[in-house]
């Protein structure tokens, strides 16, 4: 249902103030140069695949996951490397560096001034899901990397606090267009026993960096999109606590501020408990819950951008896609000034029906990215629980890179959903032969599940431009620095 055709709000959002080493004549070589010089004299903990044996050669660079399970596991950065990244340098991992598309090029990144609004849901993305419209693809490989930022900020600093708020906002690799304005908190309702949360202080955390806020303060992009972008991203679950709260499936009543609108006769939306609990819950100290936070901040963006085209865009994966759709429902329930979209990856059900009829009703609109072999978006079961909005249905086995006996943190993984996305051209197509998205990234999260094919290719590539950095003359590295 159209926002036009929801029930008008009861409080308004507003109303309280508040490219190639080959080519040197070209005009991008002293930037990559210098992003690869980064890259290969700063390279960590990667393999010096060079002086490897051919059998090391094959195997993939991994790390201990936290938590196995999503794209999470390995995204661990130290702080040189993230203020490394803030400056637009490229990352220190080689793992992060993207293979060459075909000559036709990656997906376009053009000008979408006059059709953002059909990019952003309005007409229930009628027409552009199956092929998939490449300007749609862009935007939605472009959300999911808001929340891989998301996922980055928590694992480099998981103790973080609410206090913390400049330290906790991540850095964004979006050449500076968006700005983090507030970082993003969580709390579950349940704690760990004292004898526990003592022998294992750091798994009791009960409030945790779950995202952030950010607004496109470029005015390039502004007019590229042709309105000011608000995005709102949610990492996954992370923590002990996060995961005990994701299994109290019971449903409870998801009222707020704007239900005094909805019909008395209509029956009551509900929810999944424990989803409710981490959006609704207040940490300790007077700390707001994730809600007020979210409210808090966009309602001061809003005002301070009042009178120009603004667009609200809410992405997350797993735990963050569920809490994605609970912002959205209440942002646009408040009567938000700007047309309210999610962008999920990999989420499970919400709540029963009649919330997803109050969701359609207020004007949120839904775009849930799926794995056709992802179980989380199988549950909770149907019985009691309903989908919300759209479904972009993608299917592992189409990637000619990944096995097609891929795990279950395999397709369940952020970084695979991207991969899908990107390479997805419609139901009936092949996989999409000029896909940007690189393999070596895969490769970093999902070693076990790419193909021993594209496992050599990719290891070759990395050997490859150990070699072109080698042979650099020096001056040429010296003027780069």
């Amino acid at each position: 249902m159209s926002a036009a055709a929801a029930a008008p709000p009861a409080t308004s959002l507003l109303r309280p103030a508040a490219a190639s080493l080959t080519t040197a004549s070209n005009s991008s070589n002293r930037v990559h140069l210098k992003n690869l010089e980064h890259l290969f004299r700063n390279r960590g903990a990667a393999v010096a695949v060079e002086s490897a044996t051919p059998a090391q050669q094959q195997q993939p660079v991994l790390k201990a996951p936290l938590l196995r399970l999503p794209s999470f596991l390995a995204r661990g950065r130290g702080e040189v490397a993230m203020k490394e990244e803030a400056h637009g340098v490229s990352p220190r991992r080689l793992e992060r560096v993207l293979l060459p598309a075909a000559p036709d090029g990656p997906s376009p990144r053009g000008n979408i001034a006059a059709t953002w609004r059909r990019l952003h849901g309005e007409h229930d993305w009628r027409g552009l899901l199956d092929p998939l419209h490449p300007d749609l693809r862009r935007e939605i490989v472009r959300y999911g990397e808001f929340v891989g930022a998301a996922y980055g900020a928590f694992l480099s600093r998981p103790d973080a606090a609410p206090g913390d708020r400049a330290r906790a906002a991540p850095p964004l690799q979006d050449g500076g267009a968006y700005r983090v304005t507030a970082p993003l908190f969580a709390t579950s309702s349940v704690g760990l026993p004292a004898w526990l949360a003592s022998a294992a202080p750091c798994a009791a955390q009960r409030t945790s960096l779950v995202g952030y806020v950010a607004v496109c303060d470029s005015p390039a992009e502004v007019r590229r999109m042709g309105r000011r972008d608000i995005v709102i991203a949610l990492r996954g679950t992370c923590t002990v606590l996060e995961w005990a709260e994701n299994v109290r499936a019971g449903l409870v009543p998801a009222t707020d501020a704007a239900s005094a609108a909805d019909s008395p006769d209509a029956p009551t939306p509900k929810v999944e408990c424990g989803f409710w609990n981490l959006y609704k819950t207040a940490a300790a100290g007077g700390s707001p819950s994730l809600s007020e936070m979210v409210v808090s901040e966009v309602r001061r963006l809003l005002t301070k951008y009042e009178g120009e085209e603004v667009s609200i865009t809410v992405t997350g994966h797993s735990l963050g896609a569920a809490l994605a759709v609970l912002i959205a429902d209440e942002l646009a329930g408040l009567g938000a000034p700007a047309p309210v979209a999610v962008f999920s990856f990999g989420g499970p059900r919400v709540g029963d029906r009649a919330f997803a009829s109050r969701v359609e009703a207020r004007g949120a609109r839904v775009l849930r990215v799926v794995n056709a072999h992802d179980v989380v978006p199988r549950f909770p079961p149907p019985s009691r629980y309903a989908d919300v909005g759209r479904e972009l249905r993608l299917d592992s086995r189409a990637s000619p890179y990944l096995r097609p006996d891929a795990d279950a943190a395999c397709c369940h993984d952020l970084e695979a959903y991207i991969h899908l996305v990107d390479g997805f051209l419609g139901s009936h197509c092949p996989f999409r032969d000029n896909a940007k998205r690189s393999i070596l990234r895969l490769l970093e999260n999902q070693g076990g599940n790419v193909k021993q094919l594209y496992i050599s290719k990719a290891m070759d590539m990395r050997v490859r431009l150990d070699a072109a950095v080698a042979d650099m003359p020096a001056e040429v590295l010296e003027c780069v620095h």
